[in-house]
């Protein structure tokens, strides 16, 4: 056991990483389906009249991992398909301000069933972290809060281990599957004109393309969003980020994967991803557009204020973590659109839907289910041999929302707790304190709860919907 764990731990693509077919259940909480605007009723093209077959020829807006992934999706389904990325070296730049990226056994599934080959470069290239001990620590003591298996449920539903990747890795494996001759860089789309049996894209310098349908891909300043509903403000979410990669083994390196330290208006989340490398994000409720102590090393200066009389876990990360690969963003997200995600022939995707706060870790996971979940949808329609394209955008919309929407709220509340957690109780002038009663409850209901939630969003397949 020990000799396979150490395999999975070095990213070996074993056994335990085989191929997988998602199992399709109904989601019997969603909405009803909610109604198409569209300009006029559909027609038959010329084409049908002729009898030819038409291949489906869908537009993605956004060659983040969302679109990439759909764009994947869409090429082995044998669709006609476009990529449109305005800047794949920002993009790449994106990767390395957020550090790796998690990804989930779920998430590893349906890049399985999409593309084995491609999911097997993906699970060489990461780091396992879901075979060892990961869950909720309290900050200053160190004290484990509640722990998640991970490892069981992924193998007793058949997936994948729950693994970490370099972001910039991952979109070179995405970038190099899909090609060239589908991706198009330097090509922001800025607007787009939609009537009953087209949909055209307009790019920044101009150009033009004529899809069946457009799938807005394109993050949280999602300009396919804002032409479809109207400029809305992200929403500050309270927090500010600290991130840091270092070179740094820890003692505890064989036994735990990520382990997230909680205190008040503050949290810190440590990561194992590969190679000798430990991640962190460190958080802390303050007014956006703060700043740091001036003149050298003030982002570490700062983390020490925040964080110097936490446990010797979280000082050893941020000590050993130079200043220069010290970043630091504001975190927003958006509210959940509470109908549709899209009018007529237009759809959102990923960030551009839901954006999510980073805390729980799913915001590029749930992103590669809404690829699958919407490709499935797609094949239906073309199945049925009739132009259902706007119905298939519809229902996997509809299929997509309890699960997307429960992990948005979750995000934010995750947030929120933090906001009351007070673990100890001061008294008065004495350095003794003790633990406040309420943490003991909070405990009992978090080991309970959180194990089975964390789960089911991270290593449960039943969110496909393939009926």
């Amino acid at each position: 056991m020990v000799s396979l764990l150490q395999s999975l731990r070095g990213g070996a693509y074993n056994q335990h990483q085989s191929s997988i077919r998602i199992t399709a259940l109904d989601l019997t909480r969603s909405k009803t389906l909610c109604a198409v605007r569209c300009k006029a009723s559909y027609g038959t093209s010329s084409d049908e009249e002729k009898g030819d077959q038409k291949k489906l020829r869908i537009l993605i807006a956004g060659g983040g991992i969302g679109g990439l992934v759909l764009g994947l999706a869409a090429k082995n389904r044998g669709y006609d398909v476009k990529v449109f990325e305005r800047d794949l070296s920002a993009v790449r730049g994106e990767g390395r301000h957020r550090g790796p990226i998690q990804l989930s056994s779920s998430a590893l599934g349906v890049l399985q069933a999409i593309d084995e080959n491609v999911a097997k470069q993906i699970m060489e290239a990461g780091c396992v972290t879901g075979d060892r001990i990961n869950g909720l620590a309290d900050g200053i003591s160190g004290e484990w809060f509640t722990k998640f298996d991970l490892l069981t449920p992924a193998l007793r539903r058949g997936l994948p281990i729950t693994q970490t990747i370099c972001r910039m890795e991952l979109q070179d494996i995405l970038v190099n599957s899909v090609g060239f001759d589908i991706l198009t860089n330097n090509s922001k789309v800025v607007d787009f004109i939609q009537d009953f049996d087209k949909v055209i894209v307009i790019l920044e310098d101009g150009r033009r393309y004529k899809g069946d349908i457009l799938v807005g891909a394109d993050g949280i300043w999602s300009e396919v969003r804002t032409k479809l509903f109207g400029l809305q403000e992200a929403k500050y979410s309270g927090y500010t980020c600290y991130s840091g990669i270092t070179n740094f083994v820890p003692p505890y390196i064989d036994t735990v994967g990520y382990r997230v330290f909680i205190g008040l208006k503050q949290c810190f989340v440590a990561s194992d991803v590969g190679n000798g490398k430990m991640q962190w994000y460190a958080f802390y409720n303050q007014p956006p557009m703060n700043t740091d102590p001036t003149g050298g090393n003030g982002k570490k200066k700062r983390l020490v204020e925040l964080f110097g009389q936490w446990c010797g876990e979280v000082i050893d990360l941020i000590s050993k973590t130079p200043e220069d690969v010290i970043l630091r963003r504001d975190i927003y997200d958006r509210d959940m659109i509470d109908d549709c995600w899209g009018i007529g022939r237009v759809t959102l995707l990923g960030d551009a839907a839901h954006p999510m706060q980073p805390n729980l870790g799913q915001g590029g996971c749930m992103a590669i289910e809404d690829c699958y979940q919407l490709v499935l949808e797609l094949d239906k329609s073309v199945e049925r041999g009739c132009d259902e394209n706007v119905s298939a955008l519809r229902s996997y919309e509809k299929k997509r929302r309890f699960r997307v929407s429960t992990v948005h709220a979750a995000s934010r509340m995750a947030s929120k707790m933090l906001a009351s957690y007070q673990p100890y109780i001061e008294l008065g002038s004495s350095p003794l304190r003790i633990k406040a009663p309420m943490v003991h409850v909070a405990r009992a209901i978090l080991q309970v709860c959180m194990p089975l939630f964390m789960t089911w969003i991270i290593a449960d397949p039943s969110f496909i919907n393939d009926s």
